[in-house]
């Protein structure tokens, strides 16, 4: 993992922790995360005294500390390291294998959240690799775990610094969207799929227009990527939309209810008290204050089918999220700096 700085000018280096198990997912179930342990408004969490204690701490320390994994060449080495910010990155496996990669960044003095999704064939070399499917990013994960994932995103996405991570259980989102009561959506068509040879073997059946997804339905709204034109790209787009709405719904449900059942499902290098921390942090949060972003890219079309990260791109969704302003040079030329290596392709 690469050195960086903390705010207070210490030199640290972040490694997360390498969790006890790993859980291997199927699809998606990341929002989880977004509207339990750091979207939520924290109403119910930080000021009611025996809701905390449900959490094991009477007088939970409301303060958070934050070790930054910083590049000091990156271009935005000085946003990173001023944003009053922590970023947490979300990691769905199926087959052992990152099924999904979410980064969730929450603003903690704005009051937002914003969620870039990384497709999960995006190219990322390895030395020391001959197969080609070697060199997409989930495959980073059989080996290396959530560290490794966690260096090969930040490389991905220009250095941005991840302060945490988080797997949550297979099973766990049947869970969660019934303590819930389910998902509103509004589905445009018909998804209908059958593997055999997955295991359990998967069937997804959900009828076109509006309903309320239980867990199992949502589950397999989440699986469901043979029917777009784009393939990952189209899921990811239906994960977004449903993690938006999971997260309006989640706003008017039992909050406790719904965070008891998360802890009973996530594996996660954060700490309880960081979750109150940043759960306090969240006070007045809305559904309108979740942005989401795919990673701009290019497609390889052909074999071995690799999303390429595209860099100019990349570079102004950060600007955007980190509302960093555009240097001006005397001709009075917006000007950016940085510049993504070519791809080896």
């Amino acid at each position: 993992m690469k050195i960086g700085k903390h705010k207070s000018g210490k030199t640290t280096k972040k490694t997360p922790k390498t969790p006890k198990k790993f859980h291997f997912l199927r699809t998606f179930l990341l929002f989880l995360m977004a509207f339990t342990l750091i979207l939520t408004s924290g109403f119910y969490l930080v000021n009611s005294a025996g809701e905390i204690a449900l959490f094991g701490e009477e007088n939970p320390e409301l303060a958070l500390e934050l070790d930054t994994l910083v590049d000091p060449d990156s271009p935005f080495y000085d946003a990173f390291t001023t944003a009053n910010r922590v970023n947490v990155l979300c990691l769905g496996v199926n087959q052992n294998m990152a099924d999904t990669i979410m980064l969730v960044s929450f603003d903690m003095d704005l009051k937002r959240a914003d969620i870039i999704s990384v497709p999960r064939d995006t190219y990322y070399y390895r030395q020391g690799y001959v197969d080609p499917a070697a060199h997409k990013i989930n495959a980073v994960m059989p080996k290396g775990g959530p560290v490794a994932m966690a260096k090969a995103v930040s490389e991905t996405l220009l250095d941005i610094p991840i302060n945490y991570y988080m797997v949550i259980e297979y099973d766990g989102v049947r869970a969660v969207v019934d303590t819930m009561g389910g998902v509103p959506m509004d589905i445009p068509k018909d998804m209908k799929y059958k593997d055999p040879y997955d295991t359990p073997p998967l069937v997804i059946d959900i009828k076109a227009g509006p309903q309320v997804l239980d867990g199992d339905h949502s589950v397999q709204y989440l699986r469901y990527r043979k029917g777009y034109s784009d393939a990952d790209i189209g899921r990811i787009r239906a994960q977004q939309e449903f993690l938006k709405a999971a997260f309006k719904q989640a706003l008017g449900k039992d909050f406790v209810k719904v965070v008891k059942k998360g802890f009973e499902v996530v594996d996660s290098d954060i700490k309880l008290k960081t979750v109150v921390a940043l759960a306090s942090k969240a006070l007045g949060m809305s559904s309108e204050d979740l942005a989401t972003y795919t990673m701009p890219h290019t497609l390889y079309n052909q074999a071995p089918w690799y999303v390429i990260a595209d860099g100019e791109g990349i570079e102004a969704m950060i600007t955007e999220i980190y509302s960093i302003q555009p240097e001006i040079t005397s001709e009075g030329a917006i000007t950016t700096d940085g510049a993504m290596e070519e791809s080896p392709l």
